[in-house]
């Protein structure tokens, strides 16, 4: 309970790759006790993996054991040992264990978020690779929350204060971008873009731009015929069932001329072409959210960030606005009749 009387949150977090920046980051962020205040921090790893790390920060950084979510305190940050064994880390290097544990880590984690045992979960950075050669077959967490909360259908949304920006297409090659557009893929994504912007962010008359695929959006067909056919289509049909969604904007000049300030949210049509711009405006502090689950699931926008491993450089910023924004989302679906 809250000092309010109030049920307290319970946010779970994954520790991610155990030789990258998620442990470090993780303490530096809930390193001030007052955030046990806000929620109960619930990190599924290993006493063992976070005193290595906070010795190695030479932080005091407090926390309860424990082996279940039955046995945590609202109080403290709590750390439930999903193993025991010792664990090798090496500050930086790309192994095996990182893929390993990781992948015990976020199980766990998962089991209790669908169980309800948690109210939301935020991840630290993975390194995909080794975790695929430990048996993990998805391209990242979106698709495997995807997977885990029984749907097919999801979106990543990157979020920094006022900005939002959603992929059309995620973790797939750009040679295989356009052969995956559709005017239903599009439509799908902007329905799960305009229902998160009403229940997760509060907005209740979203505004949107849509970016084309082309470049210049396809200069009227000039330089692609996607634009003209099979996104303007949509854009189109959203205008005529009264929604606020605008477009396609050629992606340079959009955020060039600084277009997305007039935006609730923005839809681009693969990964590099949102989260390139997006990173440059808000890399140290943006957040990764997997929006249209039932599942609420953030993460910080960075990766595992090998060569700063170990070095205390890593910023907490952005995993702490990860933390506050999952809350922020548990606190307005409560709100929402």
């Amino acid at each position: 309970m809250s000092e309010s009387g109030e049920r307290k949150s319970k946010i779970g977090i994954s520790i991610g790759d155990v030789n990258g920046i998620g442990t470090e980051v993780i303490i530096k962020a809930l390193f001030d006790q007052r955030i046990t205040k806000l929620f109960t921090p619930v990190i599924y790893a290993s006493n063992k993996v976070i005193s290595f790390y906070k010795n190695r920060l030479d932080l005091e950084f407090h926390f309860l054991q424990a082996t279940s979510i039955n046995q945590t305190s609202s109080k403290k940050s709590n750390v439930i040992n999903v193993w025991n064994e010792e664990v090798n880390i090496q500050p930086g290097e790309a192994n095996s264990d990182g893929g390993k544990y990781a992948i015990l880590s976020l199980k766990a984690a998962v089991e209790d978020l669908k169980s309800g045992k948690i109210d939301a979960l935020v991840t630290a950075p993975i390194n995909k690779d080794l975790m695929k050669g430990e048996g993990f077959d998805f391209p990242g967490h979106t698709e495997y929350l995807t997977r885990e909360s029984g749907s097919d259908k999801s979106l990543m949304l990157l979020v920094h204060e006022d900005l939002r920006v959603g992929v059309g297409t995620g973790h797939i090659p750009v040679s295989e971008v356009a052969s995956n557009l559709s005017k239903e893929k599009i439509d799908q994504k902007l329905t799960i873009l305009m229902e998160s912007l009403k229940n997760d962010f509060a907005i209740n008359k979203p505004k949107v731009a849509i970016l084309g695929l082309n470049p210049h959006a396809g200069e009227k067909g000039l330089l692609g015929s996607e634009d003209q056919e099979i996104i303007l289509p949509v854009i189109d049909w959203w205008k005529d069932k009264g929604h606020l969604v605008f477009g396609p904007f050629p992606a340079d000049g959009f955020f060039g001329t600084k277009q997305y300030k007039n935006y609730d949210g923005i839809l681009a049509m693969y990964h590099d072409q949102g989260l390139i711009p997006f990173k440059t405006l808000a890399f140290d502090e943006g957040v990764n959210y997997t929006a249209g689950l039932s599942l609420i699931r953030t993460s910080p926008d960075h990766g595992t960030g090998y060569d700063i491993a170990g070095k205390n450089e890593a910023s907490p910023d952005s995993f702490r606005n990860a933390l506050y924004l999952a809350l922020d989302i548990i606190n307005r679906r409560e709100e929402t009749p």
